[in-house]
């Protein structure tokens, strides 16, 4: 009498074929078995996941409209007229007063940090989870204020970061005696840390003479570094500084011979695969790249983007598609698009009002935030 089996798969090619599915598909295979759960629950798993779907998923832009909260995510590899290239993300989660409170900060491996009131979220849109971080308790003190801000992924610990460096707004920057804090939270160990530096650590996101305002400068993420546009007080210079968040300390990198523009105008971003600079003048944007890290005489002037004539109100570019062109916001409501000459592309209005801050480089996340 012939006897039936079931059909057998090795363990091995489960996991393989577990990491090649989506994730809303991965979380409803928890209740599988057990196995299947303890699987999916490994973080190792988790991390296996995301480094393979980084190789088919595209980077996103993600526009936040308040007060009606409406989040839109948007492939910027696809024409800004591709309809079908945009989709809306559900935010679940009910705020006590209005969303008009509620920005987008940062992002690292498809994870979004939001900040509301004194509060500091890391959403995975992918699950809709919410994980609520306390602010670190320096920034509960009305005299201490959050001049620079990042958030970012420490490999070597398979750990995330918030950084903060806040400053005492107390003291007259005037007489030099300004001193910043430089804390991180670690989502691993679920408490904040303050960095012991040599010295008093005088970064703020502004120079004495500017009037300056409460809205920290968030941090670009290149290199398992986070780079902020800074101005260091003891020295009365703009400068670069970065966090490694590996090492966990600072570093500093100087600005290119010739860039000379004003803090306001100027900013960091990623130019294809390199730290650069994008510097805003009446005309013209300039780029600078820095094409070997943290070698200063490797900073060379890339292009320089004329937006002379040009009918929309203009404002810095946030990314860089693969086939090279550049992508920037139109007032807050849209986005443009220019090739690798500096020609427009195309213009794109998605709000009647302007929206929420940017966030660039959005990518399908590991689903299971600690």
């Amino acid at each position: 009498m012939e006897t039936k089996t079931g059909l057998y798969l090795p363990h091995e090619l489960i996991i393989q074929i577990l990491l090649r599915l989506p994730v809303k598909s991965l979380i409803r295979f928890k209740c599988v078995c057990k196995s299947w759960l303890t699987l999916i629950s490994d973080p190792h798993f988790a991390k296996s996941h995301f480094d393979l779907s980084t190789r088919t998923h595209t980077n996103r832009i993600v526009f936040m409209s308040t007060p009606a909260l409406e989040i839109r995510s948007i492939d910027f590899e696809a024409s800004l007229n591709d309809d079908s290239a945009s989709t809306s993300l559900n935010f679940n989660f009910i705020l006590p007063e209005s969303y008009s409170n509620l920005e987008i900060k940062s992002s690292c491996r498809g994870f979004i940090v939001l900040t509301y009131s004194l509060h500091i979220y890391l959403w995975n849109p992918s699950t809709g989870r919410l994980r609520q971080i306390p602010f670190p308790p320096s920034n509960l003190d009305a005299k201490y204020v959050c001049c620079l801000y990042g958030f970012g992924y420490d490999h070597s610990r398979d750990d995330y970061l918030v950084v903060s460096v806040s400053y005492d707004k107390s003291v007259d920057p005037i007489e030099d005696n300004i001193s910043s804090r430089l804390k991180f939270f670690s989502l691993r160990a679920n408490t904040w840390k303050e960095i012991e530096c040599h010295g008093l650590v005088k970064y703020t996101h502004f120079p004495y003479y500017m009037n300056a305002n409460d809205d920290p400068k968030v941090g670009t993420l290149f290199n398992g570094t986070i780079h902020w546009f800074s101005f260091r007080h003891d020295l009365s210079m703009d400068v670069i500084v970065g966090f490694d968040l590996v090492e966990r300390k600072l570093l500093e990198m100087p600005f290119p011979y010739g860039f000379d523009h004003e803090p306001i105008d100027c900013d960091l971003w990623i130019f294809g695969e390199f730290l650069s600079l994008w510097a805003m003048g009446d005309e013209t944007i300039e780029i600078w790249v820095m094409k070997e890290y943290k070698v200063h005489s490797s900073w060379t002037k890339a292009l320089v983007l004329s937006i002379d004539g040009i009918c929309i109100q203009y404002d810095p570019p946030i990314c860089f598609t693969k086939c090279g062109h550049i992508i920037g916001t139109n007032g807050g409501t849209g986005l443009v698009k220019y090739d690798g000459n500096g020609q427009l592309l195309e213009n794109r209005s998605y709000y009647n009002e302007p929206c929420g801050p940017l966030l660039a480089m959005y990518r399908v996340p590991a689903f299971t935030p600690r």
